[in-house]
């Protein structure tokens, strides 16, 4: 409970973890965040928090910043949809999931909120809107963040089963919002959108919910959730044809008319890697991403809502928050 609780968020310097962490302040706990001493802080400036640094992978480092921790929010994620080594990915989630993890028991916290994503939950044509009791095995995730993220929530549900662990999974769907410093997959959309750069789309649909909700969605799981239970903190399922819309009437553009087929930009998101490999520069159309944008993909938050007390606003309040972000931090042009 709030009230100089201490609470430790991993992942802050980031664009959800401080999102979440400017959320416990708010709501009266004391938050200490762990960052990699490499990290860029920009998201940190103006957060009345104590910073330990370290690597959500080294176990030790993490111990050290659980102490006289009573809560822990393992945030921390690297949240890249195509890399030049794809299983460096894997390595960064799971083995950071595992050390976080193990430093939680050493360390005897009270309560762990796990951040997962939906991109655990299958999704499938007839789907109208997946639910958290439709977990993927990890040969069926496509690509390697999917797998990797599959792969550290069984983690996750093994040692709550087996060892006690006392957490609690979230899975948020597409976040918008400010801070988005990278930016996120989604974000370069908001921003390309928003440049006018993105004249057609693909045929698809995304669940889309403002950052601040889903913030206060962990809390709420910190609070409410019962151990070893997933929480959908989605907002909105839309087309990814109206949300650009959207982003266009926000942003002054007129909204894309043209949809393009999945399967001829296939081989140019092959080129786009190629050179992404060559520039060391993350693509904006990877194979990985039209083989998802075959489905809808659409989620319900209804557990969260009977079970946690979730209530997130609507969904363009985190656009129009992104953009005036964006437009403020120099991303539009």
């Amino acid at each position: 409970m709030p009230g100089m609780d201490r609470v430790l968020v991993t992942g802050a310097a980031g664009f959800v973890g401080s999102a979440v962490a400017r959320a416990a302040l708010r709501q009266g706990y004391a938050v200490r965040v762990l960052v990699r001493a490499s990290s860029p802080r920009r998201n940190l400036d103006g957060l009345d928090a104590e910073v330990a640094e370290g690597d959500m992978r080294d176990q030790p480092a993490v111990e050290r910043a659980l102490d006289g921790v009573r809560y822990l929010l393992h945030v921390a994620a690297d949240y890249r949809l195509w890399a030049p080594e794809p299983a460096q990915i894997a390595r960064n989630n799971l083995d950071g999931t595992q050390a976080v993890m193990r430093a939680a028991l050493a360390r005897r916290v009270e309560r762990v909120v796990v951040t997962s994503s939906v991109a655990t939950l299958r999704v499938e044509p007839s789907t109208l809107a997946a639910t958290e009791d439709q977990p993927l095995q990890p040969e069926e995730a496509i690509g390697a963040y999917k797998r990797s993220k599959v792969l550290s929530e069984r983690l996750v549900e093994r040692m709550v089963a087996e060892e006690g662990l006392p957490a609690v999974i979230v899975n948020p769907s597409t976040p918008v919002g400010a801070r988005d410093v990278r930016p996120t997959p989604t974000g370069r959309i908001i921003v390309e959108a928003a440049s006018g750069r993105m004249p057609a789309f693909v045929q698809t649909g995304l669940n889309v919910v403002d950052v601040e909700d889903v913030a206060q969605g962990h809390l709420l799981a910190l609070v409410r959730g019962r151990t070893g239970e997933r929480y959908i903190l989605g907002g909105d399922n839309l087309m990814l044809r109206d949300l650009l819309g959207e982003i266009a009437g926000f942003a002054g553009r007129s909204a894309p008319r043209l949809r393009l087929p999945v399967a001829p930009l296939v081989p140019l998101a092959h080129a786009a890697e190629a050179l992404a490999r060559w520039r060391g520069r993350e693509p904006f159309l990877t194979v990985d991403g039209l083989k998802m944008s075959r489905n809808r993909m659409f989620f319900s938050s209804d557990k969260a809502r009977t079970e946690l007390g979730y209530r997130p606003g609507p969904h363009t309040a985190g656009v129009q928050a992104a953009l005036e972000w964006f437009g403020r931090e120099g991303y539009l042009r």
